[in-house]
């Protein structure tokens, strides 16, 4: 028979241990471990921090983002890829902006970014693929997509044994949204992978790389 340490319970839903009696009040102690998490964090994980039930802690997220909402701060609570994480507001990205970037260009190229977009639609895709939508080359511009944590390998393709790619949480987590099929929808509007079927065919039997006019990769 498993013993319950003295000072602790276990819920019957298998929930993980929260103390019997908190050590601090529920909401400044949520606040206090979002401020410092790099990252999302469910319900559970949180629960277990701040030593309060499940379910209470999922009332007061919730609670605590309507209530920065309705105070109008600059910041707010979200629920994005899975967890809850504190974000500045939409209406003052312009000032974050000014203030993380501080005259530097951090943003993707538009390569990179139709490369983004063309994976996030058609995931999970091998590079072959995402070359013959775009018509160039995109080995430069996945591997900057893979160092930054956007795309991330899927396994093998059954048939060519081609790696695949796919967005990771992080994508979902910096785009605001909780699962890919939350992406405006947008597929209609490119390119159908049948029309390059036979382009493909002929690049995999000529073992040549698709084209890459100059310049597509500069700045990736």
């Amino acid at each position: 028979m498993t013993e319950v340490p003295t000072g602790s319970t276990t819920d019957g839903a298998g929930e993980g241990e929260h103390l019997d009696v908190p050590v601090a009040e529920l909401r400044p102690s949520l606040e206090a471990v979002l401020m410092i998490a790099d990252q999302p964090l469910d319900s559970m994980t949180l629960a277990s921090a701040v030593g309060h039930p499940v379910v209470e802690v999922e009332a007061a997220l919730a609670a605590l983002a309507d209530e920065y909402t309705q105070q109008g701060r600059g910041f707010e609570l979200r629920n994005v890829a899975g967890g809850w994480r504190f974000y500045s507001r939409e209406e003052y990205a312009v000032v974050v902006e000014g203030f993380v970037l501080d005259g530097q260009q951090a943003r993707l190229t538009q390569a990179a970014l139709e490369t983004l977009a063309v994976v996030a639609y058609k995931q999970p895709v091998s590079r072959a693929r995402v070359s013959a939508i775009r018509g160039v080359s995109v080995d430069g511009v996945m591997r900057t997509l893979l160092t930054r944590g956007l795309v991330e390998e899927a396994g093998q393709d059954h048939e060519t044994g081609a790696n695949l790619y796919r967005t990771t949480t992080y994508f979902l987590e910096r785009i605001g949204v909780t699962s890919i099929d939350e992406l405006p929808e947008l597929a209609p509007y490119l390119p159908d992978m049948d029309d390059f079927e036979d382009e493909l065919e002929r690049v995999a039997a000529s073992g040549m790389p698709a084209p890459t006019p100059a310049g597509d990769t500069v700045g990736e």
